[in-house]
């Protein structure tokens, strides 16, 4: 785990208005910078290939400090972590699933899962939940 000082140091260097660059020598696979090359150029994602890399890994960047900061969080509040069940929910309604309105299969089918495969995902406890849902039918 990351130290609050390092977490500190990497947002800090995020927020910072400095815009100056730097050349650096990134090798890349072929046909990943072939792939960044059309995007930029017909997607028109970013105006060039460094632009797009640099945009990817700010953001990557930035969702690793955010994992990172929830993670220093719930280990001083450790109640303060969401149940596997309640991240489910979640990705439920963000993705438009039906099950999201039915919190009692996915609460139920999370307990379920987790006993026989403790790394369960979201996406492990919606298909136990569906099937499940589809058995008791």
């Amino acid at each position: 785990m990351a130290s609050d000082q390092i977490l500190e140091q990497i947002s800090a260097l995020l927020a910072s208005e400095d815009d100056s660059t730097v050349n650096t020598s990134m090798r890349l696979p072929a046909k990943l910078r072939e792939a960044a090359a059309l995007a930029t150029e017909h997607l028109g994602v970013a105006p060039s290939t460094t632009a797009y890399t640099a945009q990817l890994l700010r953001s990557d960047i930035e969702a690793s400090l955010l994992a990172a900061v929830l993670e220093a969080h719930y280990e001083v509040v450790p109640s303060d972590r969401p149940s596997l069940a309640e991240i489910t929910l979640g990705v439920a309604e963000i993705d438009g699933n039906p099950l999201a309105h039915r919190p009692d299969l996915i609460t139920r089918a999370a307990e379920e899962i987790v006993a026989t495969h403790p790394r369960a995902t979201p996406d492990d406890v919606l298909l136990w939940a569906e099937a499940q849902r589809l058995v008791r039918s």
